[in-house]
């Protein structure tokens, strides 16, 4: 079955997709620094980001120095909320970049 998840490369590459792995969502020669699942939070305007991989764990943040983002998200701010609830504007913590 397919769920909204996204995964970040090693490349600092910011991938979602619906998906059945998240495996699914790299592409070749491509290491993967964790993931989870998305959600649009419309009340928000925001593209929530939360939970982890089962495959790749947690998303290793201090592994990016640049968040690469689709150019879809240029105007939505992002925000990554924790197992324990904790939330990290990414946004605000990154230097973005858009592919």
């Amino acid at each position: 079955m397919k769920h909204p998840k996204f995964i970040i490369t090693s490349g600092g590459y910011l991938r979602l997709g619906m998906v059945t792995l998240h495996r699914d969502l790299l592409m070749a020669h491509e290491q993967c620094l964790g993931g989870g699942f998305y959600e649009f939070d419309y009340t928000a305007n925001r593209l929530l980001l939360s939970g982890k991989s089962f495959d790749y764990g947690p998303p290793r943040w201090s592994k990016v120095d640049v968040l690469w983002v689709p150019e879809a998200y240029g105007d939505v701010p992002i925000v990554y909320r924790d197992t324990r609830g904790d939330e990290l504007n990414l946004t605000n913590c990154f230097t973005i970049k858009y592919y």
